[in-house]
């Protein structure tokens, strides 16, 4: 039973927004992309300047998504705030305000 539980409770703090998933998705591949770029580039003994230039680029990138899904779950958060119930027991387990703050203080 607790698998189901968990399973219920990682969906309802899932994006459901499936256009942010899928720019969200797109950023990390490119990301992931000039990473292995940027090894290749260590590896090879490429320019430290250039090396350094594309590392901060994949960190802005990989930034910038996180941003992204924090903000889509604040959008999703505030649009059922007022459909969700108040008891604990029947409604799933969303992202609280506190939750939400502190995945965005951990980009910072």
């Amino acid at each position: 039973m607790q698998q189901i539980t968990d399973t219920a409770t990682d969906e309802a703090r899932a994006l459901r927004d499936q256009e942010a998933v899928r720019k969200v998705a797109n950023r990390l591949k490119r990301a992931q992309g000039q990473l292995a770029a940027v090894i290749a580039a260590v590896e090879n003994g490429g320019d430290c300047r250039d090396v350094v230039t594309q590392l901060a680029a994949v960190s802005s990138a990989i930034d910038r998504a996180g941003f992204a899904i924090i903000s889509t779950a604040m959008r999703e958060c505030l649009a059922d705030a007022p459909a969700a119930s108040t008891d604990q027991e029947t409604r799933p387990s969303r992202l609280t305000v506190e939750e939400l703050e502190r995945l965005f203080l951990t980009l910072a």
